[in-house]
Protein backbone atom coordinates (compact mmCIF):
# COMPACT_ATOMS: atom_id res chain seq x y z
CA UNK A 1 0.00 0.00 0.00
CA UNK A 2 2.62 2.64 0.89
CA UNK A 3 4.88 1.63 -1.98
CA UNK A 4 1.61 2.35 -4.51
CA UNK A 5 1.13 5.57 -2.77
CA UNK A 6 4.99 6.79 -2.94
CA UNK A 7 5.01 5.26 -6.64
CA UNK A 8 1.45 7.60 -7.34
CA UNK A 9 3.23 10.46 -5.66
CA UNK A 10 6.39 10.28 -7.81
CA UNK A 11 4.27 10.54 -11.10
CA UNK A 12 1.94 13.16 -10.26
CA UNK A 13 5.39 15.25 -8.86
CA UNK A 14 7.38 14.78 -11.66
CA UNK A 15 3.88 15.72 -14.26
CA UNK A 16 3.45 18.73 -11.86
CA UNK A 17 7.42 19.79 -12.48
CA UNK A 18 7.13 18.82 -16.40
CA UNK A 19 4.30 21.03 -16.75
CA UNK A 20 5.38 23.86 -14.56
CA UNK A 21 8.71 23.48 -16.69
CA UNK A 22 7.02 23.82 -19.80
CA UNK A 23 4.53 26.49 -18.59
CA UNK A 24 7.03 28.55 -17.18
CA UNK A 25 9.28 28.26 -20.85
CA UNK A 26 6.04 29.42 -22.96
CA UNK A 27 5.07 32.45 -20.00
CA UNK A 28 9.15 33.45 -20.81
CA UNK A 29 8.99 33.00 -24.84
CA UNK A 30 5.58 34.99 -24.84
CA UNK A 31 7.54 37.83 -22.62
CA UNK A 32 11.33 38.15 -24.00
CA UNK A 33 10.63 37.32 -28.02
CA UNK A 34 6.79 39.23 -28.21
CA UNK A 35 6.05 41.47 -25.21
CA UNK A 36 9.29 43.06 -24.18
CA UNK A 37 10.62 43.95 -27.41
CA UNK A 38 7.49 45.75 -28.73
CA UNK A 39 6.77 47.70 -25.16
CA UNK A 40 4.24 45.64 -24.42
CA UNK A 41 2.85 44.94 -20.78
CA UNK A 42 1.18 41.90 -18.82
CA UNK A 43 -0.45 42.80 -16.05
CA UNK A 44 -0.38 42.02 -12.00
CA UNK A 45 3.53 42.05 -10.90
CA UNK A 46 4.90 40.64 -14.22
CA UNK A 47 3.80 43.96 -15.58
CA UNK A 48 5.20 45.78 -12.56
CA UNK A 49 8.56 43.93 -13.25
CA UNK A 50 8.62 44.55 -16.81
CA UNK A 51 8.04 48.60 -16.26
CA UNK A 52 10.28 48.04 -13.51
CA UNK A 53 13.34 46.58 -15.32
CA UNK A 54 12.97 49.25 -18.36
CA UNK A 55 13.17 51.74 -16.32
CA UNK A 56 16.08 50.35 -13.52
CA UNK A 57 17.79 48.98 -16.37
CA UNK A 58 18.36 45.54 -13.98
CA UNK A 59 17.54 42.33 -15.32
CA UNK A 60 13.44 41.32 -15.41
CA UNK A 61 14.00 37.80 -13.62
CA UNK A 62 15.57 39.00 -11.10
CA UNK A 63 12.92 41.72 -10.21
CA UNK A 64 10.52 39.08 -11.01
CA UNK A 65 11.52 37.07 -7.68
CA UNK A 66 12.32 40.31 -5.71
CA UNK A 67 8.74 41.82 -6.05
CA UNK A 68 7.11 38.63 -5.74
CA UNK A 69 8.79 37.89 -2.50
CA UNK A 70 6.62 39.93 -0.37
CA UNK A 71 3.18 37.91 -1.48
CA UNK A 72 5.04 34.72 -1.63
CA UNK A 73 5.66 35.14 2.46
CA UNK A 74 2.03 36.58 3.03
CA UNK A 75 0.67 33.33 0.75
CA UNK A 76 2.48 31.01 3.02
CA UNK A 77 1.54 32.88 6.44
CA UNK A 78 -2.33 32.84 5.49
CA UNK A 79 -2.40 30.20 3.14
CA UNK A 80 -0.12 27.08 4.10
CA UNK A 81 3.72 26.19 2.96
CA UNK A 82 2.17 23.93 0.29
CA UNK A 83 0.94 27.10 -1.51
CA UNK A 84 4.14 29.30 -1.11
CA UNK A 85 6.36 26.44 -2.33
CA UNK A 86 4.32 26.24 -5.47
CA UNK A 87 4.57 29.45 -6.03
CA UNK A 88 7.78 30.34 -5.39
CA UNK A 89 8.74 27.19 -7.62
CA UNK A 90 6.48 28.57 -10.39
CA UNK A 91 7.84 32.37 -9.98
CA UNK A 92 11.46 31.20 -9.85
CA UNK A 93 11.13 28.90 -13.05
CA UNK A 94 9.78 31.72 -15.13
CA UNK A 95 12.27 34.19 -14.01
CA UNK A 96 15.26 31.56 -14.94
CA UNK A 97 13.39 31.31 -18.34
CA UNK A 98 13.65 35.04 -19.24
CA UNK A 99 17.58 35.14 -18.30
CA UNK A 100 17.88 32.00 -20.64
CA UNK A 101 15.20 33.32 -23.56
CA UNK A 102 16.61 36.72 -23.05
CA UNK A 103 18.62 36.99 -25.98
CA UNK A 104 16.30 34.94 -27.96
CA UNK A 105 14.92 36.44 -31.21
CA UNK A 106 12.38 38.56 -31.60
CA UNK A 107 9.03 36.87 -32.92
CA UNK A 108 7.66 39.98 -34.60
CA UNK A 109 7.56 44.04 -34.80
CA UNK A 110 4.12 44.39 -35.26
CA UNK A 111 2.48 45.45 -32.09
CA UNK A 112 -0.66 43.80 -32.81
CA UNK A 113 1.15 40.50 -34.07
CA UNK A 114 2.94 41.21 -30.91
CA UNK A 115 -0.21 41.34 -28.69
CA UNK A 116 -2.00 38.26 -29.94
CA UNK A 117 1.04 35.61 -30.04
CA UNK A 118 2.81 36.85 -27.10
CA UNK A 119 -0.99 36.86 -25.08
CA UNK A 120 -1.26 33.18 -26.31
CA UNK A 121 2.17 32.56 -25.53
CA UNK A 122 1.53 33.73 -21.83
CA UNK A 123 -1.38 32.31 -21.13
CA UNK A 124 -0.86 29.00 -22.06
CA UNK A 125 2.20 29.31 -19.97
CA UNK A 126 0.13 30.65 -17.05
CA UNK A 127 -2.27 27.79 -17.64
CA UNK A 128 0.10 25.15 -17.55
CA UNK A 129 1.47 26.40 -14.35
CA UNK A 130 -1.66 26.42 -12.69
CA UNK A 131 -3.11 23.03 -13.82
CA UNK A 132 0.40 21.75 -12.34
CA UNK A 133 -0.27 23.76 -9.19
CA UNK A 134 1.42 26.64 -8.96
CA UNK A 135 1.23 30.63 -9.69
CA UNK A 136 2.98 33.14 -11.30
CA UNK A 137 2.45 36.00 -9.91
CA UNK A 138 1.77 37.65 -5.97
CA UNK A 139 -1.14 39.90 -7.36
CA UNK A 140 -3.12 36.14 -7.49
CA UNK A 141 -2.40 36.21 -3.73
CA UNK A 142 -3.47 39.23 -2.26
CA UNK A 143 -6.82 38.71 -4.56
CA UNK A 144 -7.48 35.69 -2.77
CA UNK A 145 -6.65 37.61 0.63
CA UNK A 146 -9.26 40.62 -0.28
CA UNK A 147 -12.02 38.01 -1.83
CA UNK A 148 -12.29 36.50 1.82
CA UNK A 149 -13.05 40.10 3.38
CA UNK A 150 -14.91 41.70 -0.07
CA UNK A 151 -17.92 41.08 -1.97
CA UNK A 152 -15.66 41.11 -4.90
CA UNK A 153 -14.35 37.42 -6.61
CA UNK A 154 -10.83 37.29 -7.19
CA UNK A 155 -11.44 37.54 -10.99
CA UNK A 156 -13.10 40.74 -10.33
CA UNK A 157 -10.13 41.72 -8.09
CA UNK A 158 -7.23 40.43 -10.81
CA UNK A 159 -9.24 42.54 -13.29
CA UNK A 160 -9.03 45.76 -11.54
CA UNK A 161 -5.43 45.61 -10.57
CA UNK A 162 -4.19 44.23 -13.96
CA UNK A 163 -6.15 47.04 -16.02
CA UNK A 164 -5.11 49.72 -13.11
CA UNK A 165 -0.99 48.39 -13.72
CA UNK A 166 -1.41 47.81 -17.42
CA UNK A 167 -3.09 51.56 -17.86
CA UNK A 168 0.20 52.83 -16.22
CA UNK A 169 2.42 51.57 -18.60
CA UNK A 170 0.76 54.50 -20.86
CA UNK A 171 3.10 56.93 -18.90
CA UNK A 172 6.43 54.99 -19.15
CA UNK A 173 5.80 52.93 -23.18
CA UNK A 174 3.41 55.39 -24.70
CA UNK A 175 -0.58 55.24 -24.54
CA UNK A 176 -1.21 53.25 -27.28
CA UNK A 177 1.11 50.70 -26.40
CA UNK A 178 -0.47 50.52 -23.53
CA UNK A 179 -3.78 49.86 -25.56
CA UNK A 180 -2.12 46.97 -27.37
CA UNK A 181 -0.90 45.46 -23.67
CA UNK A 182 -4.54 45.37 -22.76
CA UNK A 183 -5.44 43.23 -25.99
CA UNK A 184 -2.24 40.91 -25.04
CA UNK A 185 -3.84 40.68 -21.90
CA UNK A 186 -7.80 39.86 -22.68
CA UNK A 187 -6.06 37.37 -25.47
CA UNK A 188 -3.88 35.70 -22.32
CA UNK A 189 -6.95 35.77 -20.32
CA UNK A 190 -9.35 33.61 -22.64
CA UNK A 191 -6.12 31.52 -23.38
CA UNK A 192 -5.33 30.68 -19.75
CA UNK A 193 -9.12 29.83 -19.63
CA UNK A 194 -8.87 27.61 -22.75
CA UNK A 195 -5.89 25.65 -21.30
CA UNK A 196 -7.29 25.26 -17.61
CA UNK A 197 -11.01 24.12 -18.70
CA UNK A 198 -9.63 22.74 -22.24
CA UNK A 199 -12.03 23.04 -25.04
CA UNK A 200 -14.06 20.29 -24.41
CA UNK A 201 -16.17 21.75 -21.51
CA UNK A 202 -17.80 20.03 -19.30
CA UNK A 203 -21.20 20.09 -18.12
CA UNK A 204 -23.18 19.08 -14.90
CA UNK A 205 -26.82 17.99 -15.40
CA UNK A 206 -29.85 18.16 -13.05
CA UNK A 207 -32.86 16.46 -14.40
CA UNK A 208 -36.34 16.10 -12.47
CA UNK A 209 -38.90 14.04 -13.70
CA UNK A 210 -41.55 11.26 -13.25
CA UNK A 211 -39.95 9.02 -15.97
CA UNK A 212 -36.56 9.73 -14.66
CA UNK A 213 -35.33 6.41 -15.29
CA UNK A 214 -36.40 6.33 -18.86
CA UNK A 215 -34.74 8.97 -18.86
CA UNK A 216 -31.75 7.79 -17.40
CA UNK A 217 -31.54 5.02 -19.84
CA UNK A 218 -31.16 6.68 -23.10
CA UNK A 219 -28.45 8.88 -21.34
CA UNK A 220 -26.42 5.75 -21.18
CA UNK A 221 -27.45 4.16 -24.47
CA UNK A 222 -27.49 7.32 -26.76
CA UNK A 223 -24.68 9.17 -25.34
CA UNK A 224 -22.93 6.78 -23.03
CA UNK A 225 -22.90 8.53 -20.21
CA UNK A 226 -23.44 6.90 -16.69
CA UNK A 227 -26.46 8.32 -14.33
CA UNK A 228 -26.64 8.83 -10.43
CA UNK A 229 -30.53 8.24 -9.79
CA UNK A 230 -31.39 10.86 -6.47
CA UNK A 231 -35.08 10.36 -4.57
CA UNK A 232 -37.06 13.32 -4.56
CA UNK A 233 -40.79 14.76 -4.86
CA UNK A 234 -41.91 17.68 -6.48
CA UNK A 235 -43.13 20.07 -4.18
CA UNK A 236 -45.84 21.08 -6.32
CA UNK A 237 -46.47 17.59 -7.43
CA UNK A 238 -46.79 14.23 -5.01
CA UNK A 239 -46.56 11.98 -7.61
CA UNK A 240 -43.46 9.44 -7.12
CA UNK A 241 -40.44 10.83 -9.44
CA UNK A 242 -36.90 11.72 -8.82
CA UNK A 243 -33.55 13.50 -10.01
CA UNK A 244 -30.67 12.06 -12.37
CA UNK A 245 -27.35 13.70 -11.96
CA UNK A 246 -24.63 13.12 -14.75
CA UNK A 247 -21.60 14.97 -16.54
CA UNK A 248 -21.39 15.76 -20.14
CA UNK A 249 -19.33 17.47 -22.40
CA UNK A 250 -20.36 20.60 -24.00
CA UNK A 251 -20.63 19.51 -27.78
CA UNK A 252 -23.45 16.56 -26.40
CA UNK A 253 -24.91 19.19 -24.79
CA UNK A 254 -27.59 19.41 -27.89
CA UNK A 255 -28.34 15.93 -28.29
CA UNK A 256 -28.61 15.46 -24.52
CA UNK A 257 -31.62 18.08 -25.03
CA UNK A 258 -32.95 15.96 -27.89
CA UNK A 259 -33.13 12.89 -25.56
CA UNK A 260 -34.42 14.39 -22.79
CA UNK A 261 -37.87 15.93 -24.46
CA UNK A 262 -38.13 12.85 -26.64
CA UNK A 263 -38.93 11.08 -23.53
CA UNK A 264 -40.08 13.39 -21.16
CA UNK A 265 -40.81 17.12 -23.04
CA UNK A 266 -42.17 18.39 -19.42
CA UNK A 267 -38.88 17.14 -17.81
CA UNK A 268 -36.99 19.96 -15.55
CA UNK A 269 -33.81 20.65 -16.52
CA UNK A 270 -30.55 22.54 -15.39
CA UNK A 271 -27.33 22.22 -17.28
CA UNK A 272 -23.97 24.09 -15.52
CA UNK A 273 -20.25 24.45 -16.05
CA UNK A 274 -18.47 22.01 -14.36
CA UNK A 275 -14.81 23.14 -13.73
CA UNK A 276 -13.52 20.25 -12.53
CA UNK A 277 -14.55 16.22 -13.13
CA UNK A 278 -12.57 13.60 -11.82
CA UNK A 279 -13.63 10.04 -12.41
CA UNK A 280 -12.93 7.09 -14.77
CA UNK A 281 -16.04 6.55 -16.12
CA UNK A 282 -16.24 10.60 -17.46
CA UNK A 283 -14.10 10.35 -20.57
CA UNK A 284 -15.95 10.15 -23.92
CA UNK A 285 -16.14 6.47 -25.22
CA UNK A 286 -17.22 5.29 -28.23
CA UNK A 287 -21.06 4.36 -28.00
CA UNK A 288 -22.14 1.36 -29.78
CA UNK A 289 -26.11 1.99 -30.03
CA UNK A 290 -27.58 3.63 -32.93
CA UNK A 291 -27.65 7.32 -32.62
CA UNK A 292 -30.16 9.80 -32.49
CA UNK A 293 -28.98 12.31 -34.92
CA UNK A 294 -28.61 15.73 -33.44
CA UNK A 295 -31.22 18.42 -33.71
CA UNK A 296 -30.68 22.18 -33.95
CA UNK A 297 -31.70 24.45 -30.65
Amino acid sequence: MIQGFNVVNQKTFFKSAFGLGIGAAAAALGLESFLIPNRLVDGGIVGLSIMGAHVLSIPLGLLLVILNLPFIYLGYRKLGASFAVTSFSGISAVALMTGFLHFWPVGTSDPILAAIFGGIAIGFGVGLVIRSGGTLDGAEIVAILIDRKSPFSVGEIIMFMNIFIIGSAGFIFGWDRAMYSLVAYFVAYKVIDITVEGLDESRSVWIVSQHYAEIGMAIKTELGRKVTYVKGVDANDESPGGMILSVITRIEEVRLKSVVRGVDPNSFMVISNAHDVMGKNYKRRHVEAKQRPMVSK
